[in-house]
């Protein structure tokens, strides 16, 4: 868990201690008669899911997910991201290990309120959001949360891939392409999953395509606004904050009538209602932004998995 004072290092540590300290083993969990019969489905999914990330995808299971811990909140953390109101920079914080990230996480979210409360004084941009899951980057065997028994199978699937992408390559201070990459592989790894098991043809790996497509199309108008906003700003146009959320708001109008017609599924129909602002854009951008780089490389490599992992790590 990232630290950034003695005080937070000292109740990250101690929160997340006692979360490693709550794990059973799966096949005791499976036994507990207050999961329901789909959440079992869903432990057992994700011990599949690790033997295929290791075997197929090259991926570093590092014993991860092989336990389970019932949460007794909806989340295992709350992450707070901030921006400055007239540029599209990340409000960063430093953490040994990690380096800088553009964002902090709470196990508490009273506490992740009161982080987004002092950073909204300092006229900054913010974005609080709960998270079903994390990695701790390898150093400790990560549980399965019952946060995470809420996703829908395929869900589940690609967030254990993208989050044993991070415990299998890790690059210090460079959360955008840490993230970006985590997307992709997770992405590209959950198709690859469901035609091992159901097949190419089957109704699964269709939607699972159609997400895809729809992630990239949003990926690439999502880039495109970000760096138009960018130059708006780059401008200096007077410091009027009705005109900048009507900037803002311009984006969704622009989502509305350019990029939801082309859309197969529904995975950003609730884009139009969010509250947008600069911290929000660039979570987009951290997680999206030129996702087609990958793309290209994994052509390069044929899709072969392993190879792609090996060029990436060279990198």
């Amino acid at each position: 868990m990232p630290v950034l004072s003695g005080c937070y290092y000292m109740k990250s540590a101690y929160h997340q201690m006692g979360l490693l300290s709550q794990r059973v083993p799966v096949e005791k969990a499976l036994k507990d008669e207050s999961l329901t019969d789909e959440e079992k489905a869903k432990l057992r999914l994700a011990q599949e899911v690790m033997i295929f990330a290791e075997k197929s995808l090259r991926l570093n299971s590092n014993g991860n997910y092989s336990s389970f811990v019932k949460l007794k909140q909806p989340y295992v953390t709350y992450v707070v991201s901030a921006a400055p109101k007239w540029e599209l920079k990340h409000h960063l914080w430093s953490f040994p290990l990690v380096g800088s990230l553009p964002y902090k996480g709470y196990f508490h979210e009273a506490d992740a309120k009161e982080e987004e409360s002092e950073l909204q004084k300092k006229d900054l941009d913010t974005y609080m959001r709960g998270v079903s899951a994390y990695s701790t980057l390898g150093w400790f065997r990560d549980p399965l949360l019952s946060s995470m028994l809420r996703y829908k199978e395929t869900d589940l699937v690609n967030t254990l891939i993208h989050e044993t992408v991070h415990a299998t390559l890790y690059i210090k201070s460079n959360a955008d392409f840490n993230e970006r990459l985590a997307t992709f592989m997770g992405n590209w790894g959950t198709e690859l999953y469901y035609k091992h098991k159901e097949g190419a043809d089957s109704k699964t790996v269709a939607q699972i395509q159609d997400e895809n497509i729809d992630e990239h199309v949003f990926a690439d108008f999502i880039g495109k606004e970000i760096k138009m906003l960018e130059d708006w700003y780059n401008q200096k146009p007077p410091r009027d904050e009705a005109r900048r959320l009507e900037r803002l708001q311009d984006i969704q109008k622009r989502f509305l009538s350019e990029v939801k017609p082309r859309l197969k599924t529904k995975s950003y129909e609730r884009f139009p209602e969010v509250k947008l602002n600069n911290a929000r854009l660039l979570v987009y951008k951290t997680y999206l932004q030129d996702l087609s780089v990958f793309e290209k490389l994994a052509r390069k490599t044929g899709f072969d998995y392993g190879m792609f992992l090996e060029r990436v790590k060279t990198l």
